[in-house]
């Protein structure tokens, strides 16, 4: 599973519930771990996925050229902004999930994780 699907399939329900309640529609949302081959991606959404897995596997260098110039038409400077918080933040939410053994699916809303073994909840 791609990072971006372990995101809309994320533990705590998270974004594929707020996107289905704005209207997202299944075919879409079980597509994402194959948007390359799935037709029902804009190219801007194409390119914002691509633009989603180079920052998620960037570790030692850049974005690729070919993947800065394909979203650059398609954002604005504020919107890459927004775009890349957005996934540093999934990213960050994910590694602390699987450093903390969290098993997706397991989070219940309004339940609080303690912050230190033993202490109350």
């Amino acid at each position: 599973m791609s990072c971006l699907a372990g995101a809309w399939a994320h533990p705590c329900g998270g974004p594929d519930e707020a996107a289905r309640a704005a209207g997202e529609g299944e075919q879409r949302l079980h597509g994402l771990s194959a948007w390359r081959e799935a037709p029902c991606y804009s190219e801007r959404e194409r390119d914002a996925l691509e633009w989603t897995e180079a920052v998620t596997l960037m570790a030692e260098e850049q974005v690729p050229d070919r993947v800065h110039d394909a979203v650059r038409p398609h954002f604005s400077e504020r919107e890459l902004t927004d775009l890349t918080w957005l996934v540093v933040t999934m990213n960050a939410w994910n590694r602390m999930a699987i450093a903390l053994r969290k098993v997706p699916g397991s989070y219940k809303v309004g339940e609080r994780a303690s912050a230190h073994p033993g202490s109350a909840r």
